[in-house]
């Protein structure tokens, strides 16, 4: 997660300094777990500067988990956008495999605090997972009106796809063994994209 920022003032550095900070505590030791005078020294700032960045705790955590979703939405769109083809699922999936396990800090806060965090949960559903769908659903949309894909409801078939993106990022750590070979790790992309484009049943079975 780079949790950075364009400019670079000394403000901008410390602020995305907490941050990272805050990320790497709430993902070992939980939101409730951890203190903001922890925080402070873990970024190496006075507590009362942590304050003048951000109002409460709770901010901190939102922005956290938010701004990193953005960028895992930002890296998605910029993978639809240079698909060779509406049949390339394979080459995203494996990039996802390669790279959203650099996220996983930030998953783990995510799915850990929305639990408990409702408001936490609502600014991720509404800033972020609902915009995926939409960019995927016209995508898909689009792969149907060109008689690529079947005629289907492009909301489900983005649903679908955004769920084994999410199991393609999480694979390294649950599904596949740590540490798995490349080849593996591509074995298991075209594996998740040719269900996704074919099924499972044998033609003529539907």
């Amino acid at each position: 997660m780079r949790l950075s920022h364009q400019t670079s003032s000394p403000e901008t550095e410390t602020r995305t300094r907490i941050l990272k900070s805050a990320l790497r505590l709430f993902a070992q030791r939980g939101y409730d777990g951890t203190t903001t005078r922890e925080l402070a020294e873990a970024a190496d700032v006075a507590e009362g500067t942590l304050f003048r960045h951000f109002p409460n705790k709770k901010a901190i955590l939102v922005e956290v988990a938010t701004q990193g979703w953005v960028e895992i939405l930002t890296d998605l769109l910029t993978e639809l956008s240079e698909m060779g083809s509406y049949k390339a699922v394979a080459q995203v999936m494996r990039r996802r495999m390669l790279n959203l396990h650099k996220n996983a800090d930030m998953l783990r806060v995510c799915f850990m605090e929305a639990q408990f965090h409702p408001d936490l949960r609502d600014r991720i559903q509404s800033e972020v997972i609902a915009k995926m769908t939409d960019v995927a659903e016209a995508f898909f949309q689009t792969a149907m009106d060109q008689g690529i894909y079947r005629r289907m409801n492009p909301k489900t078939v983005a649903r679908v796809f955004l769920g084994m993106f999410a199991v393609a990022g999480f694979s390294q750590s649950t599904i596949m063994e740590p540490g798995s070979a490349a080849l593996e790790m591509q074995e298991m992309a075209e594996g998740l994209a040719d269900i996704f484009l074919n099924g499972v049943l044998e033609k003529g079975e539907a």
